[in-house]
């Protein structure tokens, strides 16, 4: 009797080769031949789930976002758990923002593959839409932990917009000196700096920044 092949594991396990290559080699390897290769199929095993470098490469870009946001969401229903201006509320808010930055092994190579197709982004059309995606779900999630975190200095809505491109800046720039640099940038450091940003946005607050640390 044939082996039953469970598809939606299989395409994980095409995914996981996929993710593999780019955090070794970068994007332009991941071929639908070195993909095969690296998860130990047949290239025509492989064009049974996905028709195309383009649709595998979509597919992946799809799958990457769906964890970060996963965890990211996860994180946010603890912070509203806890009453903004407090340390409690900040540490929450630190340990969602982390989810975002490359700090074991997990999130690195999730950082990796993201920051990588974001980029491709640019230049191949077809990854465009989950790029957008990609922003949006993330911005989302940083729009509400501003809200919170502000202060109201009488100019609404554009300060709170500038808060937020100025902490998903940071982020941003925090996952690519992370990833560049990660014997300088270490988990403890980005943790430090974002702590700090943090409460830099909530000056009007009485936060205490080595109390964010501890």
């Amino acid at each position: 009797m044939p082996k039953i092949v469970d598809a939606e594991a299989r395409r994980g396990e095409v995914v996981d080769a996929v993710f593999r290559i780019i955090a070794v080699d970068g994007l332009e390897r991941a071929s639908l031949r070195e993909v095969a290769d690296e998860a130990g199929l047949a290239v025509g095993s492989v064009r049974h789930y996905f028709a195309s470098s383009e649709e595998l490469l979509g597919y992946s870009f799809a799958a990457v976002i769906d964890r970060i946001i996963f965890r990211v969401s996860r994180a946010l229903d603890t912070v509203e758990q806890h009453t903004a201006g407090t340390v409690e509320h900040h540490e929450a808010v630190l340990t969602l923002l982390c989810e975002l930055l490359p700090l074991d092994e997990e999130r690195a190579v999730d950082a990796c593959v993201w920051m990588a197709f974001k980029n491709a982004a640019r230049i191949r059309p077809f990854l465009a839409a989950e790029a957008d995606r990609s922003h949006r779900g993330v911005a989302a999630v940083v729009g509400r932990l501003v809200t919170d975190l502000v202060p109201d200095d009488g100019n609404g809505q554009q300060s709170l917009v500038i808060e937020a491109e100025r902490l998903l800046a940071t982020i941003d720039g925090l996952c690519m000196h992370a990833l560049l640099q990660p014997e300088w940038m270490t988990a403890q450091m980005c943790r430090d700096v974002l702590g700090r940003h943090i409460a830099g946005m909530s000056a009007g607050q009485a936060v205490n920044v080595r109390q964010l640390r501890e």
